[in-house]
């Protein structure tokens, strides 16, 4: 089991990251949560990792937090959600705001996630209820795994970035490209567009 890396960030391309780690590149999944924070490309990062291992491929998910990696793994045990769904719900939603969903039984709130219907939210409230009832996190603190997270791209690559990464959480290319219209203002990163992008969505 691969629990943690640290090495050069090489690359970042939502849900994408390379992490370069002793010569040897890792390509790892990560949440937006997790890519808001990733500072620029060349810098030294430390990652928490879940390692999902499949008959047709291994896959590697990082995370910022303790608890970003506490909620997927807990996702995973619920019947009908895998690492691509726990993946979109943690880029759109932050962990303590959907355990305190689960636990107020909050369906609404949830069915507005992406990918997540009106059953598959119900089952998320029975099924996580009782394993969250006494949720506190993980212990990491992600200032001190990312700092200075700023932008080096030209604009339209931004905000090309911006829109891949809402396409690959669910939602269509023209909705996509329109949330990020609405919301760019010249001078956001391609994290903050799709920060905000999300809200309105």
């Amino acid at each position: 089991m691969i629990s943690q890396l640290r090495g050069i960030l090489i690359e970042k391309q939502p849900p994408q990251l390379t992490l370069d780690v002793n010569g040897v590149g890792y390509e790892v999944n990560a949440p937006m949560s997790t890519f808001y924070r990733l500072p620029e490309v060349g810098a030294t990062i430390t990652l928490l990792t879940h390692f999902v291992v499949r008959e047709d491929a291994q896959l590697l998910y990082g995370f910022a937090t303790g608890e970003e990696r506490l909620l997927f793994r807990t996702l995973l045990k619920v019947n009908g959600v895998g690492p691509r769904l726990a993946l979109t719900i943690l880029s759109s939603i932050e962990p303590n705001d959907f355990v305190r969903c689960v636990i107020n039984n909050d369906n609404e709130a949830l069915v507005r996630l992406p990918g997540i219907g009106k059953k598959t939210a119900e089952r998320l409230i029975i099924e996580m209820r009782d394993k969250l009832g006494d949720w506190q996190g993980a212990a990491a603190n992600p200032e001190s795994i990312f700092k200075d997270k700023k932008d080096g791209n030209g604009r339209n690559q931004i905000l090309q970035d911006a829109i891949s990464a809402l396409v690959s959480l669910g939602y269509k290319p023209q909705e996509a490209s329109r949330a990020v219209s609405k919301v760019d203002d010249g001078k956001l990163t391609s994290e903050d567009i799709i920060r905000q992008a999300l809200k309105a969505m």
